[in-house]
């Protein structure tokens, strides 16, 4: 679960409920996941009102996830697709913007 989760953010900056639409998990479990690659110094998070953002502080950790994904003979974007399609029943402001006034 790690692994994706770097790989979703891979894309920039992610939410918690994003991720969670994405990986079809609970948000404590998803938020334990965080704390840990937060705390070996892989992610950096921020809070934005309700929401907490989370992105990879060190960019390079995608080619290791890259090689990851080749051993273990998952294909890296194929795994991406995958867990993109998964997004449209998140809520976030990210995936859903809210309306401008007019």
């Amino acid at each position: 679960t790690r692994l994706e989760i770097l790989d979703l953010l891979r894309d920039g900056e992610a939410c918690v409920c994003h991720l969670e639409a994405a990986l079809d998990l609970r948000q404590s479990y998803i938020s334990q996941q965080l704390m840990v690659l937060r705390e070996a110094g892989l992610v950096q998070d921020r809070r934005d009102g309700w929401n907490s953002y989370y992105r990879v502080i060190q960019p390079q950790v995608f080619a290791l996830l890259d090689v990851a994904q080749t051993m273990s003979g998952v294909n890296p974007t194929k795994a991406r697709q995958k867990l993109s399609a998964k997004l449209s029943s998140c809520s976030c402001p990210r995936c859903a913007p809210e309306p401008v006034a007019a």
